[in-house]
């Protein structure tokens, strides 16, 4: 099944097959969401630590090599590479939004220039990427990304990244309520469970994004 037709809800079900897609490196920027060594650490409770092993592995196996694959394609078609990573200004993290200051899975003290908040060595920014920081969920809401995309004339955002469910949802639908066309690449993003990843594709799909698979997405560019 190709991402015509895949990841239908409900309401697109028997939806016209959207157009194909050009992605025109001068007009498209690759955005890639918190993926951040914090969430690649070991849980200290054992039982919890094994309930993540499947995300672990889903991170280790598929989402970072896939994102490496997709950085380096962008990079070679001079597609503009964006890092979103959660990091507060404040030691003590009163900066950040309330969602994440509560208590509970999403709530993050992460000081900016602490080891935990950096992106994975893996995926590595250069020297000439754009690395922003947020304290929302929504890395559109949290910074000034928006007008960093206006200013580069800026129109189709690739998304990679985690969680599919959270940060990068949240991200997806600011960016089209901004009329960005958004592309997400299923295999480059996880959510805790693959439950949850693939309900949230099929949430967003054809409404805030089309989803689509890497290799897909790669054949994708003018």
């Amino acid at each position: 099944m190709s991402w015509k037709t895949a990841y239908r809800s409900f309401y697109y079900q028997d939806a016209p097959e959207p157009e194909d897609i050009l992605l025109v490196p001068a007009a498209t920027a690759l955005l890639v969401i918190d993926i951040q060594n914090t969430y690649l650490e070991p849980k200290s409770d054992p039982a919890d630590d094994a309930r993540w092993q499947p995300f672990f592995a889903r991170m280790r196996e598929t989402v970072i090599p896939n994102t490496a694959r997709l950085i380096a394609a962008c990079r070679s078609r001079g597609i503009e590479t964006i890092f979103a990573r959660i990091a507060c200004l404040k030691p003590d993290g009163r900066d950040r939004s309330l969602s994440q200051k509560k208590p509970g899975f999403n709530y993050l003290l992460l000081p900016k220039d602490r080891a935990d908040s950096q992106i994975v060595s893996q995926l590595a920014p250069k020297a000439d990427d754009i690395v922003i920081l947020k304290t929302t969920d929504s890395a559109l809401t949290g910074s000034n990304l928006r007008l960093i995309l206006r200013n580069m004339g800026i129109e189709n955002v690739v998304v990679a990244g985690i969680f599919t469910d959270q940060c990068v949802s949240s991200t997806v639908r600011s960016l089209a309520d901004e009329s960005f066309n958004v592309l997400v690449v299923d295999d480059c993003c996880a959510a805790a469970t693959m439950e949850l990843h693939a309900k949230e594709l099929e949430i967003i799909n054809m409404i805030y994004c089309h989803v689509a698979k890497l290799d897909e997405v790669l054949s994708f560019f003018a």
